[in-house]
């Protein structure tokens, strides 16, 4: 019927794991790559920047689903980014009290989580329109995929870079650091590499499900 309400969609364990594996924004949709290559030069930065915009996709998000009937359709997108940059402000001031070391090792791409794709793309596309309840976990998946990808670039390029994993020495001192990974050339290589992994097994998969459905 013309006019009748649609029905939400229900809350299922997808709407948690697809920001995670099916929609993973760095490996799937290849979304906020400048922090990717720019600060996952080693572990610790790796990890705090997808938990600072963790925190900022968490609660940037539920706001917006919150008040997403409430913000005018003409003005929703400056309101989006003034939302966004008050949490992102928060985290920037966070860090710095935390750890100085570690607010100047991540420099200016804390303030640049404001321009994040992932972040604004998400408020528009999915908190704007589902309850607060399901964009929470939707926005919990999609950050720890962020995370995730982030740490398996930070892993990879500080083990080879530096022969250490958190700090922690790996290898020994024999080891030889590849000096290259832990430039911005190294991002593009491993990064590279990771795609190239993700693309195998996603054509693997395909390839064994034409064989059970033949």
């Amino acid at each position: 019927m013309v006019g009748e309400l649609r029905k939400p969609t229900p809350i299922t364990l997808d709407t948690f794991l697809r920001g995670i594996w099916h929609e993973n924004p760095v490996f799937v949709m290849l979304l906020g790559m400048c922090p990717v290559l720019a600060v996952t030069n080693s572990v610790i930065n790796a990890l705090a920047m997808g938990l600072a915009t963790t925190f900022v996709l968490l609660c940037s998000s539920a706001l917006v689903a919150m008040l997403r009937n409430f913000i005018p359709k003409q003005v929703r997108i400056a309101t989006y980014i003034v939302i966004i940059a008050t949490f992102v402000t928060m985290v920037d001031y966070i860090i710095q009290a935390i750890s100085l070391e570690l607010y100047h090792a991540l420099g200016a791409f804390i303030q640049l989580i404001v321009a994040n794709c992932i972040i604004l793309g998400r408020a528009e596309a999915y908190a704007s329109r589902h309850t607060i309840l399901k964009t929470l976990i939707n926005s919990i998946g999609m950050g720890i995929g962020f995370t995730i990808a982030l740490l398996c670039l930070g892993g990879v390029r500080e083990l080879l870079g530096n022969g250490t994993f958190l700090g922690f020495v790996v290898f020994g001192e024999s080891f030889q650091p590849w000096a290259i990974m832990i430039l911005p050339p190294g991002g593009f290589f491993v990064l590279g590499a990771w795609l190239l992994l993700f693309s195998w097994l996603k054509q693997l998969k395909e390839r064994r499900r034409n064989l059970n459905a033949s």
